[in-house]
């Protein structure tokens, strides 16, 4: 079986801002680090770079009424995604011989795991200005975390027509091992991918969930876009080291426990299998690190490519 090589994406967010020294606390999360202590996030996005991550993610994803309230979004919102960007785009600049790239991390607009929380009335005023501080300094857009294909839609349709690629990432129901693989909505992945495919997305991810339910994710992935006659999207996964989350759980309750089983080695062994189902994109999402990411590029950059 020939493997294609595998782009290496950065890791999560809030815990390395925590172990930078930024400030942090519910429910701002990561967003408190670019209001407080910015040069933090740019400590981040260079210990990714440093360990092999070919793209790294604006630090966007808590930009939203649901972590930083409305009044403070209303007042703020398109400025600190602008500086998310720059703060990026400054970091690939200061490593110009990496060949890094900026995802514009577009998150979900009214609370992660909670599909039953979207208002379409309400998309335009929250994605809007994420997309009008972010469009100047990223390379593609990452719709990351989504829980339904309608909330991936209606941000995709106010993308501006500036040629950017744009990909798409989905969070996976985790507590029934047994289930087949679904969106967080009960949506069949299947499903998602068709639409996705049709949208124009130039890859397909799952991320912020076990890595347990993603090499099924994966293969059905590769089945649909085979048969769709759709082999260029590039697809993959970025898994976080939480245990399974409830329907219930929401992104801002506080920090939840990591895995004990999921160290850089034991991550490298699920990556592995993803990129055995066919995944040439493949980072870590909350709980998975530098280290983890260095584990995955020593790894991927030594595979033969046949």
């Amino acid at each position: 079986m020939h493997k294609q090589q595998c782009l290496i994406l950065d890791g999560g967010m809030g815990r390395e801002l925590a172990r930078a020294g930024a400030p942090f606390r519910q429910p701002e999360w990561s967003a408190l680090a670019l209001m407080e202590a910015p040069h933090t996030v740019s400590l981040v996005h260079q210990a990714y770079i440093d360990a092999g991550a070919l793209v790294i993610t604006t630090n966007s994803y808590a930009l939203v009424p649901f972590h930083i309230g409305q009044e403070r979004f209303n007042a703020d919102g398109e400025s600190l995604a602008a500086l998310a960007g720059q703060l990026a785009r400054q970091c690939v600049l200061d490593n110009p011989s990496r060949k890094v790239r900026v995802a514009g991390s577009l998150p979900p607009l009214f609370g992660s795991y909670r599909p039953d929380l979207f208002k379409q009335e309400s998309v335009k005023d929250i994605a809007k200005p994420l997309i009008a501080g972010l469009s100047s300094y990223i390379d593609f857009w990452l719709i990351e975390t989504q829980s339904s294909i309608v909330e991936v839609k209606s941000i995709h349709a106010l993308l501006p027509k500036d040629n950017k690629e744009f990909w798409v990432s989905f969070t996976l129901q985790d507590e029934d091992l047994n289930a087949p693989p679904q969106l967080r909505s009960g949506e069949l992945v299947e499903q998602a991918v068709e639409q996705m495919a049709n949208l124009g997305a130039a890859t397909i991810l799952f991320n912020c969930c076990q890595p347990e339910v993603i090499e099924a994710a994966l293969k059905v992935t590769q089945e649909c876009l085979s048969r769709l006659n759709k082999k260029d999207i590039h697809f993959g996964a970025y898994a976080n080291a939480f245990p399974p989350q409830p329907k219930e759980a929401t992104a801002n309750d506080g920090l939840d426990d990591i895995r004990a089983d999921l160290d850089p080695e034991s991550y490298l062994k699920w990556a592995q299998k993803w990129q055995l189902a066919g995944a040439t994109r493949i980072g870590g999402c909350c709980g998975i690190g530098p280290k983890h990411i260095e584990k995955l590029a020593d790894f991927f950059n030594k595979v033969a490519v046949s």
